[in-house]
């Protein structure tokens, strides 16, 4: 299970460090795709072909089930890190992700999420704009799945 929050910077290459702790549990080979929110999804490939499994029975006469397909399917790419961990973050994965200097690498469950640092700080502290929803306010939607 990836748990944790990193912060790392991306080198003039576009490579970021992978945290060992999440190296190990992603092993040799990953794959990087687009996520939601903002952010990048990093898999392991046992959960990379869960996640392809479960794109692919979508229903494709239903436009957003073709936007996920489209969105995680034609936006991943097979990851290796080199003998220092350091992981390369292709071109369209940085902008689409607005990755500029300093980012952040959280654990979530299955997945590991790349953001930007800014953007994390907003996400994760929101403020009373509406943007992005709170802690207490996803609390209060999970209680009628007994979270």
């Amino acid at each position: 299970m990836f748990v944790g929050e990193f912060s790392h910077n991306i080198d003039s290459k576009g490579r970021i460090i992978m945290p060992v702790k999440f190296r190990e549990q992603l092993g040799e080979h990953f794959m990087i795709t687009k996520g939601l929110d903002g952010c990048l999804f990093v898999y392991p490939m046992d959960e990379w072909e869960k996640v392809a499994e479960n794109l692919a029975k979508l229903p494709s006469n239903q436009k957003s089930a073709r936007f996920l397909q489209r969105t995680f399917l034609s936006g991943a790419s097979e990851a290796e890190p080199d003998k220092q961990g350091k992981v390369l973050i292709t071109q369209p994965h940085r902008e689409y992700a607005q990755l500029t200097k300093e980012v952040i690498i959280i654990g979530v469950s299955k997945r590991v999420e790349i953001w930007d640092a800014e953007v994390w700080k907003k996400y994760s502290m929101p403020e009373d704009d509406g943007e992005f929803m709170t802690a207490e306010e996803a609390a209060e939607s999970m209680e009628a799945i007994s979270f």
